[in-house]
């Protein structure tokens, strides 16, 4: 099935900025390093920033095992992860109008602690090289005492939307004849050369990874 079925949990209001195809929802997915994890815990809401992988119709989360993100989501309570990339600050003729340029999801599912040992492995391998491709394979093996301090968390991917807002602003149009500046200030990430921490082994060069990070900003 190429797109995530609608329903009142997914369904977004505005249709013509909302997309439920798979490989719409995979890209923006993709695309972001950082996701938004809401939870409840002792009835309270919670919104966590994370990084995460994606494996098929799964994310995977990680951080400290004894923290409460990981007791709470290892349950298997329902979660609703956000990913959001800002694209452009659209600026019309009428603060009504005003808006931003972005693209967006929203994955609702049921969040399992991994305990499989191949699983929590290829999640972590994913997870570190979304932040630098290849970092995993160049930085020392983790020891099984860091790896069982680790909670991994993986959230199946049970209902999803895109919403996406592109173009300039839309004004109304006796709007346009007044001298108000109209348009579009493009947003975009941009990554600075690399600073060592100062404690460098002798010999030691800049890696593949960081490299391909780099690479990135020509993107």
């Amino acid at each position: 099935m190429d797109t995530y079925a609608k329903s009142k949990i997914n369904k977004i209001r505005l249709s013509k900025r909302a997309e439920y195809d798979r490989q719409t929802v995979h890209q923006i997915v993709d695309d972001g390093l950082v996701a938004h994890v809401g939870f409840v815990d002792h009835d309270w809401p919670m919104v966590i920033p994370m990084i995460y992988a994606r494996i098929d119709e799964t994310l995977y989360l990680h951080g400290a095992k004894a923290a409460r993100f990981a007791k709470t989501m290892g349950k298997g309570i329902p979660v609703c992860i956000t990913i959001t990339h800002l694209d452009g600050l659209v600026l019309a003729r009428s603060a009504f109008h005003s808006s931003v340029n972005y693209r967006s999801v929203i994955v609702h599912g049921h969040a399992t602690l991994v305990t499989d040992a191949d699983e929590k492995t290829r999640a972590l391998t994913l997870v570190t090289d979304r932040i630098a491709p290849g970092r995993w394979d160049e930085a020392r093996e983790m020891n099984e005492k860091e790896l069982k301090s680790t909670g991994v968390i993986a959230v199946p991917i049970e209902h999803a939307a895109a919403k996406i807002r592109t173009g300039g602003p839309v004004d109304d149009d006796e709007d346009y004849d007044l001298p108000i500046w109209g348009g579009v200030v493009p947003v975009r990430q941009v990554l600075d050369p690399p600073e060592d921490d100062g404690r460098l082994a002798p010999g030691t060069e800049l890696p593949l990874s960081i490299k391909k990070v780099l690479a990135r900003n020509s993107g």
